[in-house]
């Protein structure tokens, strides 16, 4: 029996803003028959379904509504496409962020990152994505947002950088740091070639050196269990942000959402204090499920070097304690936070992937911004995605 009829909201106007590369004459009419409309909450349940098909997941009626409605810079931006029979068939994601170029408040302005772009096997290579993309840039661009970026795989990737006018913003890549040298730790470095396999024991002391140095620059400094952000976060983003370009304003409500209400409970936060019990930095890392050993350092933030290294150092320790073997985080090429990791004896990727932007605010310094992720404070709290695999 066919479903029956699905109550759709209505889109934009079929006209598209002079957008970069935008196709002529509006939006791109959808192929085979379907239907696209905005999704609602309502729609959570079937785009999970549909997210567990295309990722291989199991998780997905869960996390989409956490991800796409509860994030305090806004709801997500997700178009969707409906067969003949009222089957919900492809979504499209943009996820909203509050970003500030130097620690100016751009009010409503957001930065949007794609993710989530799921058709339907038997659908692809039909459009559907594009479609979808140029539905999802207008409804941003009318929004008021300034850009988008995203992680495009080898397959998007040839469609964000190809026809659909996406630059090429920068590259990002895997840091590793070694915390005990286990059979288990060779196995994984044995990936990186065999001379990592054997030189796990050396890249074990080295990091244990490296970390000796951060606490002796942390002097004066004392880490504790944060169970919650409260507003004093507020104010140290505030103080941190003027340092950078384009950075993600971590206020309580942010990442209160993004690490201590996500579904997966898997996140776990210091605070760094000075001597006058100020909140001068601090960390959130990702334990490793059982069975694993590699934890990740999700985010951290700092007044200052002394407070960075002091949150990366309790990073590490943290994740030791939970088991974990190999400290795992991803930084953009040429970024602070790469540049820290290497400071902190993480070891720098063997590949990179890239990293696409696409300007919707031509003239906004944020757009510019956006496309230079060199300029960007950025660690995989960032992420549309809650747990990095």
């Amino acid at each position: 029996m066919s479903p029956a009829p699905i109550a759709m909201a209505s889109l934009p106007s079929p006209t598209l803003p002079p957008l970069p590369h935008a196709p002529p004459g509006g939006l791109p009419a959808m192929s085979d028959g379907l239907v696209a409309s905005h999704s609602t909450r309502q729609d959570r349940a079937e785009q999970g379904r549909l997210y567990d098909l295309c990722f291989g997941m199991h998780d997905g009626e869960r996390l989409l509504p956490w991800r796409y409605d509860r994030c305090p810079a806004g709801a997500t931006i997700a178009p969707i496409a409906r067969d003949a029979r009222g089957a919900l068939v492809a979504s499209y994601a943009c996820s909203p962020r509050q970003v500030r170029f130097r620690g100016e408040d751009p009010g409503e302005c957001r930065v949007g990152q794609t993710g989530d772009v799921m058709t339907h096997p038997e659908l692809r290579s039909r459009g559907v994505f594009s479609a979808l993309h140029w539905r999802a840039m207008s409804d941003a661009h009318e929004r008021g947002w300034v850009a988008a970026w995203g992680l495009p795989n080898r397959y998007s990737g040839r469609i964000f950088f190809g026809k659909l006018g996406w630059k090429l913003a920068g590259h990002i890549g895997q840091w590793n740091f070694v915390l005990a040298s286990t059979s288990t730790a060779r196995a994984i470095r044995l990936h990186s070639g065999r001379l990592a396999m054997w030189g796990t024991p050396w890249a074990a002391w080295r990091g244990a050196q490296r970390r000796s140095a951060l606490r002796a620059r942390a002097s004066g400094l004392r880490r504790e269990p944060l169970a919650r952000f409260d507003p004093q976060v507020d104010r140290l983003s505030e103080a941190v942000e003027p340092r950078f370009d384009w950075m993600v304003h971590r206020d309580a409500a942010y990442l209160n959402w993004r690490f201590f209400d996500a579904p997966s409970g898997r996140f776990e936060a210091l605070a760094v204090r000075d001597a006058s019990d100020h909140l001068v930095g601090y960390a959130v890392v990702q334990r490793p499920l059982a069975g694993e050993v590699v934890g990740i350092v999700s985010d951290l933030l700092g007044i200052d070097p002394a407070a960075e290294g002091a949150a990366l150092d309790g990073a590490l320790e943290l994740l030791a304690a939970r088991g974990a073997s190999i400290a795992r985080a991803y930084a953009m090429r040429g970024s602070h936070w790469a540049r820290l990791l290497a400071q902190g004896g993480f070891r720098s990727p063997r590949g990179e992937k890239p990293v696409g932007a696409y300007a919707l605010e031509g003239d906004h310094p944020l757009a510019g911004a956006t496309l230079d992720t060199s300029r960007w404070w950025f660690t995989d709290g960032d992420r549309d995605a809650e747990c990095v695999r």
